[in-house]
């Protein structure tokens, strides 16, 4: 017999409870491990790919492990909007204020001010285009009078659709130590949201919308990076989960949904997934792979990705070389610095360029910009910063373990 969504979420309740007495997070680290990509291993927390028409998971890694939404949590916050519209309780221009408690919430946000409405379409416009924590909570009162009753929906909503390993706190995801799911609980999720709304699903698209006079967005940057397969899904960021993604894209006439957690960098997250998919693409499977639903929760707690003292700071965390171009006065002479550099590798036939890192450099309270091509391919490096040289220009080769704060080393 199947238990019910009220006794899977208490059972659930009783297994963290355990897990934080067995110390939850020494048994998380080893949910960390290294991706490979162009330049080098990236660390990289759990992932999977399903195939949405059958739910096969093709590629995986610690898809049960726990981890911290973060404003993944708002694509059951989404879920609950549509489940509103299809049960024609809400329609798409019901009006929306927030209180002052939604008000209060912190950024991001849309920022709406007392007495300020927007529609149900553009909350979810918004949810989408900007992460708003704001019109999470506002959602949460306007369909359950409280976000606290909300979320206490949200978590039976999650047990009812399978997602057996998910705990809400909160409309948004803003860190709390309680909100918990998993890659394979999420996959869940977005499944449902691809075969029971069809027709909201393209929200999901949203990379900017007009509210009032001011253009909300940009949305998430896998649309661009994925074109012209990528359907969109939600982005998410709190200190301890790293930077996590849930995507879906239609190539060759098959969806397939990937889910990634646990990233130091957001561009390192997106440019994951795209090889994810290309390599889950090549996998034909004649319907004989393990279900997602077959997937187990429980396989350890949730990392921490980045600590108190990380978190904020200024960081490398790229597997590649630098290309250090010189140290400048101001932030527009470093930035043409690094401009002129790209221009110089494609010359030299390149095609994977590096990433603008403009570091500031401060030795006796006087600060300079030093002008960094950032995580390239060893023989780019090496290749540009021989051409520089021997035009008697200045490039410096910088491994990523010599980016080490106050970061006097790229002073000149």
């Amino acid at each position: 017999m199947l238990a019910s969504p009220g006794s899977s979420a208490m059972n659930l309740r009783l297994l963290l409870s355990l897990l934080v007495l067995l110390g939850w997070p020494l048994s998380a680290h080893a949910q960390i491990a290294a991706v490979t990509s162009p330049s080098g291993p990236v660390q990289a927390g759990p992932y999977v790919v399903i195939d949405a028409a059958t739910g096969e998971t093709l590629v995986e890694r610690n898809a049960g492990a726990f981890w911290h939404p973060a404003s993944l949590t708002k694509l059951m916050t989404i879920y609950l909007v549509f489940e509103e519209l299809k049960a024609r309780r809400l329609t798409l221009a019901t009006p929306m204020a927030l209180s002052e408690a939604a008000r209060a919430k912190p950024p991001s946000k849309l920022g709406l001010g007392p007495g300020q409405t927007i529609t149900v379409e553009q909350g979810l416009q918004a949810l989408v285009a900007r992460s708003a924590n704001d019109v999470a909570a506002g959602f949460g009162e306007l369909i359950s009078g409280s976000e606290a009753a909300f979320a206490h929906r949200m978590t039976e909503t999650a047990a009812r659709i399978g997602m057996n390993g998910t705990q809400f706190r909160n409309a948004s995801g803003w860190p709390d130590p309680a909100q918990i799911s998993t890659a394979r609980d999420m996959a869940m999720l977005a499944l449902a949201l691809v075969r029971q709304f069809p027709e909201y699903y393209g929200y999901f698209r949203t990379q900017e919308f007009m509210f009032g006079k001011t253009r909300i967005g940009p949305g998430i940057k896998f649309l661009d990076l994925y074109a012209p397969y990528a359907e969109g899904m939600k982005t998410g960021f709190i200190c301890a989960s790293g930077f996590n993604i849930v995507g879906s894209a239609v190539r060759d006439g098959r969806r397939l949904v990937a889910v990634a957690f646990g990233f130091r960098r957001a561009d390192l997250r997106d440019e994951f997934l795209v090889r994810l998919l290309d390599e889950a693409y090549t996998i034909k499977t004649g319907g004989n792979r393990p279900k997602i639903w077959q997937i187990r929760n429980g396989q350890g707690g949730p990392a921490t990705v980045l600590g108190p003292g990380e978190c904020g700071t200024i960081r490398y965390d790229m597997p590649g070389d630098a290309a250090w171009l010189g140290t400048y006065g101001d932030w527009r002479t470093a930035r043409h610095a690094f401009d002129v550099g790209q221009s110089e590798l494609a010359r030299l036939g390149f095609t994977r360029l590096g990433k603008e890192y403009i570091l500031p450099v401060t030795v006796n309270k006087v600060t300079k910009q030093a002008a960094i091509i950032a995580d390239l391919e060893p023989t780019a490096a090496q290749a540009l910063c021989a051409d520089y040289q021997a035009r008697k220009l200045f490039c410096q080769i910088k491994k990523p373990e010599e980016f080490v704060a106050p970061f006097g080393g790229f002073w000149r």
